[in-house]
């Protein structure tokens, strides 16, 4: 009874209340492995709990906008070779697969420069600029008039969009516990998902409406659209984007101390001073977990490597533009609501390895459906299969890297920017696994995508069993609470 009516019991290493600690008290410790590991507590104070619900309504919103109009503006190429693109700029052969390629050689380049340097100024305004950015170069390409002049606007999109996801990820890493991440993670890639999705909507409704609208191309217009929407945005962006807990200007003093002190209770490890870039990039690189996480999500994004010929996969049903553009958006859907719910069971269990791999085992089924058959109706619903259960496991490996490696803020940024830059190394070479001899079984493309999906599944076990043996080492240092790694 007594441990019934106590009330929130604190110290300065643990948060548990007095009924946790009594229960705590008599579990196995492999049990209390996962009751720990994850290092964040449930809250119960309400203060928190009205922060973090604060944090979500004004930061998740401006993210996830401003990633959905990052993927409608990479993927408007997939929609406008649809409306003629290879035809009005002279394009043969694989002119197509090395346009959607070299974007992702100015994305690599970047990235891992760019959250280097996110730790040293204001990544609000940092991310927003780029945003402005890369939205003038996006509406550029409606003025291209030949392959060499869209080849050179793909690579500097990519150069100037890559900011953005590992500087996001790394944003939410900062506003958000280990528990919390996954997630919110989920939601902002459900973003990108959408996106991929919706563009077929979007881009039907302007070839429909505006092909030919004062002599200029449908495709063009849907590059100079999205351009404006996007330098919109990327302007509110500037005022609407936090930089860091303590200098957020919409919380109030107290509540960017409390931002501040939880992030600094769900560290692991004791590395709580600042270093340099150059300091973190060493850690990074000389953790051998890092180069792990980076060889699972390039698996990962290896298996999804169908994202930019996903509309031309759906033009082998046998539809016109049109109902192909439409037809492209409800696997996405079902795709996002897939990513969302797997992030938050995968927060809230606490677990990362199973979830991982029973989404890409869905990819793989999906895979091998759409590989063996022509039927419409049998290959339409593999269309729905392997892009849900592709891309529902991306906020799981992005939250449990960063989750894995944040000893420092600076260790953090790098890791994040490697791990997605080796995931877009598979897009570079992913391209090219689509050739239009291979229309329209695209078996070559479909048969890689799931054994880079099995590997991808082989990776993240091997990280499990790694974490599993340094969990133990890390109890058996001490007798005190200790945050342990999730797996």
């Amino acid at each position: 009874m007594a441990a019934q009516l106590q009330p929130i019991v604190q110290d300065e290493k643990s948060t548990k209340t007095y009924e946790e600690k009594t229960e705590l008290d008599h579990v196995k410790p492999g049990i209390l492995e996962n009751a720990d590991y994850t290092g964040a507590e449930a809250k119960t104070d309400p203060a928190e709990i009205a922060l973090v619900r604060k944090i979500d309504w004004r930061l998740m919103p401006t993210l996830c906008i401003m990633y959905f109009l990052n993927y409608v503006d990479r993927n408007a190429i997939a929609q406008a070779r649809l409306n003629n693109l290879e035809k009005d700029l002279g394009m043969s052969g694989v002119q197509f697969n090395i346009a959607v390629s070299v974007l992702f050689v100015g994305y690599v380049l970047m990235q891992i420069p760019s959250n280097m340097l996110i730790t040293r100024i204001k990544p609000g305004i940092y991310m927003s600029s780029w945003m402005l950015i890369w939205a003038v170069v996006s509406g550029c390409t409606a003025l291209v008039q030949n392959f060499g002049g869209l080849v050179a606007c793909r690579f500097f999109l990519g150069v100037t969009e890559a900011q953005f996801y590992p500087g996001a990820t790394y944003m939410l890493s900062i506003f958000y516990t280990r528990k919390e991440v996954a997630t919110r993670i989920a939601l902002l890639y459900c973003a990108q998902i959408l996106a991929t999705g919706f563009s077929g909507l979007i881009a039907a409704g302007i070839f429909a409406g505006m092909d030919g609208l004062n002599g200029i191309a449908g495709w063009r217009w849907l590059f100079i659209l999205e351009g404006a929407v996007t330098a919109l945005v990327a302007i509110l962006g500037l005022f609407l984007l936090p930089n860091t807990p303590l200098t957020t200007s919409w919380l109030k003093p107290e509540e960017r101390e409390l931002a501040h002190a939880r992030m600094e209770r769900d560290r692991v490890g004791d590395s709580s001073e600042p270093v340099s870039s150059m300091e973190g990039l060493r850690q990074a690189c000389k953790d051998k977990r890092t180069w792990l996480f980076c060889l699972m999500q390039n698996f990962h994004l290896s298996a999804c490597s169908f994202n930019s010929f996903f509309p031309t996969v759906v033009k082998t049903l046998g539809f016109n533009r049109t109902i192909t553009l439409v037809l492209t958006c409800p696997p996405f859907i079902l795709a996002g609501a897939a990513g969302i719910l797997t992030g938050w069971s995968s927060g809230r269990m606490h677990e990362r390895t199973w979830h991982i791999t029973i989404g890409l085992l869905v990819a793989i089924l999906g895979f091998v459906i759409a590989a063996s058959t022509l039927n419409t109706a049998g290959r339409y619903v593999a269309c729905f299969i392997f892009p849900m259960g592709a891309y529902s496991v991306n906020s799981v490996i992005i939250g449990w890297a960063a989750s894995t490696l944040s000893q420092t803020k600076e260790k953090k940024a790098v890791v994040l920017a490697m791990t997605n830059c080796a995931g877009q190394v598979g897009y570079i070479y992913g391209a090219y696994l689509w050739p239009d001899y291979d229309e329209p079984r695209y078996g070559i493309g479909f048969g890689a995508s799931a054994a880079f999906a099995l590997c991808s599944i082989g990776c993240a076990w091997v990280i499990r069993v790694m974490l599993i043996k340094e969990n133990r080492k890390l109890r058996a240092s001490t007798t005190e609470h200790v945050n342990l790694y999730g797996y």
